[in-house]
């Protein structure tokens, strides 16, 4: 199975019907993107595939034949929502973050506080509550270079 990942092309020796999320952390060795639920309810494991949010934990590998992913480690260390949710306390256990900040960047130039409520409606926060989150997104979208966004990465 062939798909670019992080922008590299890539090949994969599981099952087809292998969980994304178990071949990223396991084959691939990417555990930046978290198992939470399982059942695609929490949305910690959320990837982009050809710059669509999905939770990794519902797709099966064959899915992405093909296909551009996206896991936080393609963002790098510097990207500038990664830091703001450290700066605002938007992350505390870490398990939601990864998948929190892959769904918000495929949020447009300039959303609001609802669209970004809306976007993030399939990402739970058990530790921080969401206010910290909402304002580090606002913050980073307001910023003149926001960094990598779906369309830099692809």
């Amino acid at each position: 199975m062939r798909f670019t990942l992080n922008g590299k092309d890539t090949d994969v020796s599981a099952h087809p019907m292998t969980r994304l999320l178990d071949v990223l952390r396991e084959e691939c060795g990417l555990t930046g993107t978290k198992e939470g639920c399982g059942e695609g309810e929490c949305g910690a494991c959320t990837v982009l595939i050809d710059g669509d949010p999905v939770c990794s934990c519902l797709i099966p590998v064959a899915q992405a034949e093909g296909a551009e992913v996206l896991t936080i480690e393609g963002l790098g260390n510097d990207h500038p929502l990664q830091h703001l949710f450290m700066n605002e306390v938007g992350a505390q256990c870490g398990i939601c973050t990864p998948g929190m900040i892959m769904t918000a960047i495929t949020l447009g130039p300039e959303p609001t506080l609802d669209d970004v409520k809306t976007a993030l409606a399939g990402n739970l926060c058990r530790c921080t509550g969401y206010s910290a989150i909402y304002r580090a997104i606002m913050k980073w979208r307001q910023m003149p270079d926001p960094g990598t966004q779906v369309s830099a990465a692809r």
